[in-house]
């Protein structure tokens, strides 16, 4: 493959990655992907092994964040740790039973099965429909907190790729 092949493949990667990370789906590890894809095919000349492990270590910490803010928010709404690991769960399960809606099913599940999971696990805890109901927001604005983050390391990782395929 030539030059604007292994280029189109890593605008691919970029644009695709991060199309993908506001429906809650692994946008940062196809940024990866097209990002290793691009190093390979131009033998590495751009894309360092310090480049490349700058990037896994964003995509690292972009899975990282939004498992802990879904679960900080759970919490600092009231929740109990039984609401946080609630959010955790249910955006998870939300996040995948929402993919057969074509575009927004997975966001809609994602947000639905924070606030779902948080306030299930934490009304079995307390028994009151209020604090479950706190725990359930504070899971879905942490949710939305998450995906900005994830947004934000997304555009770091396009940026500093770029700019090594621009310098390269």
């Amino acid at each position: 493959m030539n030059e604007q092949g292994a280029v189109l493949l890593l605008a691919a990667g970029i644009l695709v990655g991060l199309a993908l990370i506001p429906f809650g789906l692994p946008g940062l590890w196809v940024m990866v992907l097209g990002i290793v894809g691009y190093g390979w095919l131009t033998d590495f000349h751009a894309v360092s092994g310090g480049l490349m492990a700058f990037i896994i270590a964003l995509a690292l910490l972009g899975e990282v964040l939004e498992s802990w803010l879904g679960f900080r928010f759970a919490r600092r709404y009231g929740g109990s740790r039984r609401a946080g690991w609630g959010a955790l769960v249910g955006g998870l399960i939300g996040v995948v039973v929402g993919v057969p809606v074509p575009l927004i099913g997975s966001v809609i599940g994602g947000f639905a099965g924070a606030f779902a999971g948080a306030a299930l696990f934490e009304y079995t805890r307390a028994r009151r429909a209020g604090a479950a109901a706190w725990a359930g927001w504070g899971a879905v604005l942490g949710r939305a907190a998450a995906a900005a983050a994830k947004m934000a390391l997304g555009i770091v990782i396009a940026v500093s790729v770029v700019f090594a395929a621009l310098r390269g």
